[in-house]
């Protein structure tokens, strides 16, 4: 690895934006830890497919709600490169509840999609926080969501997570300045397994759409790099949903 290959942490990096994520970067001439918390042979898959490309990477497990596991993938990740340049906090889940059935968005729900899209991006930005302020190119891009800003989405916790995402990126940003920036992608509608079965729907949808089309991972991607790249970008949150919310 030379000095001027960066090392980036994708977590959720093996499928969909993850994926996408991890082999841009790759192609860029990042070396990258392409972190899963149960999609091993995805992730494993993913890592494979940048080695084979000519690059460098990595799969380490590591649900983001638990803390220790967190600070071993970070601590497994320096073992391996010896620093750590940029975080990609994409992973994320969450619960199909129709808006108006708020009887079933119980405790559970709130504490899962909690715990992982927002307690588990403040663990990763936390614990890597040390090794990014030493590089000279520390950065942090979050994935948020359109529905963090509309409040429509899967579930009414998935909404108030991803709007708890954008707010957490200009507190970040403001907490790691000035060494390390802190920005966010918002994406509409994303050309992913998501819609497996429904693409009927998705390409409905897209018609509906200024630009007549949903995205795909791909330029969610190359979005991501470029921010990531950016040396004069922190505290945003970037709307990529071909004019959904326009």
């Amino acid at each position: 690895m030379s000095q001027q290959q960066k090392v980036v942490l994708v977590t959720g990096g093996g499928t969909g934006i993850g994926r996408a994520v991890s082999l841009e970067l790759a192609r860029r001439g990042a070396c990258v830890v392409v972190n899963y918390a149960r999609s091993r042979s995805e992730a494993e898959e993913t890592a494979t497919m940048i080695r084979d490309a000519g690059g460098e990477a990595l799969a380490i497990q590591a649900d983001v709600a638990d803390d220790a596991a967190v600070r071993d993938m970070i601590a497994r990740t320096i073992e391996a490169y010896g620093r750590l340049d940029w975080l990609v906090n994409n992973a994320g889940i969450t619960r199909h509840i129709p808006l108006n059935d708020l009887e079933s968005v119980t405790d559970d729900v709130w504490e899962e999609l909690i715990g992982v899209n927002v307690k588990g991006m403040f663990h990763c930005a936390r614990a890597a926080a040390p090794y990014l302020k030493q590089s000279e190119a520390g950065a942090i891009v979050n994935l948020g969501s359109i529905a963090g800003s509309t409040g429509l989405g899967s579930s009414l916790p998935y909404a108030v997570s991803k709007s708890a995402v954008h707010g957490l990126t200009k507190s970040l940003a403001r907490a790691m300045a000035p060494e390390v920036r802190v920005n966010c992608i918002a994406p509409g509608a994303v050309e992913t397994r998501w819609w497996s079965g429904r693409e009927a729907q998705m390409r409905k949808l897209g018609g509906h759409l200024p630009l007549q089309r949903v995205s795909t991972a791909e330029e969610i991607a190359a979005m991501i790099a470029a921010v990531l790249e950016q040396p004069a970008i922190t505290g945003q949150t970037i709307t990529v949903d071909s004019g959904q919310t326009m």
